[in-house]
C-alpha cells in the first residue's frame, strides 16, 4: 500500500483511513444529530387519524375525525358496490369486532367437523381429555380415543411422530 504524506509508519487502506480525515476525540461524527421535536412516522400518523375532517352526514355538515371519515367513505363505496372496498371493510370487521360471527358466516357442517376432529386430535396429542361435543340432535358422539392417551400423558415411542404426520397427510 503506498504511504501518505506527512505518516512516516502509518498505512492507509481498507479500514485505515488517514489520519487527518478521521473523526477528533471528543467531537460527534453527527453534530446536529436529530432534531428536537421531531416525530417518528407513528406518531405522525396518530395526529393526522385525529385532526378533524368537515363531513356531510344526513345533510347535516359535522366535524368528524380523519380515520371515522375514511371508514365513512369505504362503507359509501362498499354499499355503492365497490368489491375491493366491501372485502376491506369486512376483514376490518372480523379483525376489529370481538363478537360471534352471524349465523351466515359459520362453518358450514362438513368445514365445522373437520375442524372439531382436528382439534380433538391436538388435544389428544396433548394429552388433554377432550370433551365430548353435542351433536345438533341434543344427543353426544363419542370421539374416537385411544386408552392409551386417555390416561396420564405418557413417553410416546419414537415411532409415534411418523404415525402423527402419517394422520396429517390428508389436510396437505
Amino acid at each position: 500500500m503506498p504511504k501518505r504524506k506527512g505518516s512516516a509508519d502509518y498505512e492507509v487502506g481498507y479500514k485505515k483511513p488517514p489520519k487527518h480525515s478521521r473523526f477528533k476525540k471528543g467531537r460527534s461524527g453527527n453534530p446536529r444529530g436529530r432534531p428536537k421535536g421531531s416525530r417518528n412516522f407513528s406518531t405522525d400518523l396518530k395526529a393526522t387519524l385525529e385532526q378533524g375532517v368537515r363531513v356531510t352526514e344526513g345533510g347535516k355538515p359535522k366535524t368528524v375525525s380523519t380515520q371515522l371519515a375514511t371508514l365513512l367513505r369505504l362503507r359509501e363505496k362498499a354499499l355503492a358496490g365497490d368489491g375491493r372496498a366491501l372485502d376491506r371493510l369486512i376483514d376490518l370487521a372480523r379483525l376489529y369486532n370481538n363478537e360471534e360471527m352471524t349465523e351466515a358466516a359459520k362453518l358450514g357442517a362438513g368445514d365445522a367437523a373437520i375442524l372439531e376432529s382436528f382439534t380433538a386430535r391436538q388435544l389428544r396429542r396433548a394429552g388433554i381429555a377432550a370433551q365430548e361435543p353435542e351433536a345438533e340432535s341434543g344427543k353426544t358422539e363419542a370421539l374416537e380415543t385411544d386408552p392409551e392417551l386417555d390416561t396420564a400423558p405418557k413417553q410416546k415411542p419414537k415411532d409415534s411422530i411418523a404415525d402423527a404426520e402419517d394422520e396429517d397427510a390428508w389436510l396437505r
